[in-house]
């Protein structure tokens, strides 16, 4: 079984504070089946809905090796940052080049 390890990326809604640290995630053992009277999907494997958080690369490898597991750690995805050079507050400003959109 091999787990990976992972940064989770920004959520969009939000600042982002839960992508500092990184994340080990077990892969699922045993495929989901389909209740017929339900219609919810189920599994009898457990370990698929645990994800451990660390706050460093270096600590998620360290308890892999501890324990045994057979790793992939991903690496984070950087994107450029979204600079405008005014910014906001060229929206409010008296030497504006354009003339007020509304």
């Amino acid at each position: 079984m091999r787990v990976r390890i992972y940064q989770p990326a920004r959520n969009v809604m939000q600042s982002g504070a839960r992508s500092k640290g990184w994340v080990l995630e077990f892969p699922p053992a045993d495929p989901r089946a389909l209740d017929p009277l339900m219609g919810w999907t189920s599994s009898d494997d457990t370990q698929s809905q645990v994800r451990l958080r660390f706050r460093t690369r270096e600590e998620a490898e360290a308890y892999a090796k501890a324990k045994g597991l057979d790793y992939v750690t991903t690496p984070p995805k950087s994107r450029a940052q979204n600079i405008r050079p005014r910014g906001y507050g060229e929206n409010f400003a008296t030497d504006r080049r354009a003339p007020w959109p509304h």
